[in-house]
């Protein structure tokens, strides 16, 4: 027995590969590509791009989705949603061990906390293009004006910005946070 099971290890390491130094490269491009991403996020915060397209019709969802539960986390929902879509991805790839979905779903994550921030540092000003024009309400101003905090909305902003930046940075350096 203890034969046969010595000749098993044995052609299971013979079949196994090897580590090299290029794994050890290979593991970090997914951070070389996101860095300048993340970069240019940062450094254009509030220039409306493409994915906000994206993250518009998700934000619009969350309304939807949150509309039974009171008109707080209704106007709260389009943000929720902007925050729990990414982060279920993201927990689909964790529990899946996969290193770069995981790392794309926090970029994205991360971009939505520069959208949010965005749009909670409008509160007052209420400069931003609303869908559905003149007939709506900005939601960062009804939920900063209901627990009274409509005029910290450049504080709430930069906090969620700087959460941003914090998700960025994990992002950056998953291949040391991770084993695969």
């Amino acid at each position: 027995m203890d034969d046969e099971l010595k000749k098993e290890i044995e052609q299971s390491l013979k079949k196994s590969e090897t580590h090299t130094n290029f794994d050890e490269i290979k593991k970090w491009i997914p951070s070389i590509i996101i860095l300048p991403i993340a970069v240019y996020w940062i450094l254009n915060r509030g220039e409306y791009g493409f994915i906000d397209n994206a993250d518009l019709v998700i934000h619009e969802a969350g309304h939807f989705f949150f509309k039974f539960f009171g008109k707080y986390i209704y106007t709260l929902g389009g943000t929720l949603m902007q925050i729990i879509l990414p982060s279920i991805i993201f927990f689909y790839f964790f529990r899946n061990d996969y290193r770069t979905g995981m790392q794309f779903s926090l970029l994205w994550l991360g971009q939505n906390f520069i959208n949010i921030s965005v749009y909670a540092a409008d509160a007052q000003a209420r400069r931003l293009p609303l869908l559905g024009g003149n007939s709506v309400y900005h939601d960062w101003h009804y939920l900063l004006g209901e627990i009274g905090l409509l005029q910290y909305d450049a504080e709430v902003g930069f906090f969620f910005f700087g959460v941003a930046i914090l998700i960025f940075i994990i992002t950056l350096i998953m291949p040391l946070i991770t084993q695969n």
